[in-house]
């Protein structure tokens, strides 16, 4: 048996390389004429850097050889069922758990509940991308059995998303719209991505190249609409809570 593991490993190696170099060089600035961090935070970073690398390099050779494969033959076999309408809930559990284990993720609900000061919880944020996603998932399997055009998904849902930044504050405005990047990382862009492809080469009169591509456009929606809505109905319990204050404050100035 041929252990092909980490064939092409050093060309992913490379393109990590690159990648990070400009930002290795960027901080070597700043480190000379700025930062002036002491001996040991700088192997600190320099460890962070190299894990980093690392890290980013294994991951995208585990994609390569894992993540894409089996989401295309997963996307094949869900394309050949007879009963089209277990793709519903299968889409939806996909896409949920996909932003549940989403790096990117991660760090933005725990960058939110920490500048926050809880605020908004991490579990909240959480739950509220991952049902998102969850919901854009089994949108774009019905695009693909149906046969629909993505304009009558995306259109209107950033219009929607227009309006509802007019009721919503403007951190969670700022909030939702990062949401939609994070949510396209790599969980979505790999296996979920070459899933679909693989599920519309296999459906009738369906392109792969046209059908198969634009379900990250609405992953990147699904998150900006979740969040806003989320926003929308912080800023209802706001109102109601200084509704109650009020009159409380009223009650009791009669009372005196």
């Amino acid at each position: 048996m041929s252990f092909t593991i980490f064939k092409g490993f050093g060309h992913t190696l490379g393109e990590v390389g690159l990648a990070l170099l400009p930002l290795v060089i960027l901080f070597i600035v700043f480190q000379i004429f700025f930062l002036k961090l002491p001996l040991r935070k700088l192997l600190d970073i320099t460890i962070g850097f190299l894990l980093t690398f690392l890290g980013l390099a294994i991951f995208l050779q585990g994609v390569n050889i894992g993540f894409l494969p089996v989401g295309e033959l997963m996307g094949e076999k869900l394309g050949a069922l007879t009963h089209r309408w277990i793709l519903i809930p299968i889409g939806f559990l996909l896409g949920f758990f996909a932003i549940y284990a989403e790096p990117a993720v991660a760090v933005l609900i725990n960058q939110v509940d920490k500048v926050s000061s809880g605020y908004i919880p991490e579990k909240v944020l959480l739950y509220t991308l991952s049902i998102g996603v969850g919901i854009a998932v089994v949108l774009s399997m019905i695009r693909i059995i149906v046969g629909i055009s993505l304009w009558y998904f995306i259109l209107p849902g950033y219009i929607l998303a227009f309006i509802m930044v007019k009721y919503t504050s403007k951190t969670f405005t700022a909030i939702a719209f990062d949401s939609g990047g994070v949510a396209t990382g790599p969980m979505t862009a790999t296996f979920i991505l070459a899933l679909f492809v693989g599920l519309a080469s296999v459906t009738e009169g369906r392109d792969p190249l046209l059908d198969g591509f634009g379900m990250v456009a609405l992953v990147a929606l699904a998150p900006i609409l979740s969040v806003l809505t989320l926003g929308v109905l912080y800023g209802r319990k706001e109102k109601g809570q200084y509704a109650e204050e009020t009159d409380g404050d009223h009650r009791q100035k009669r009372k005196r």
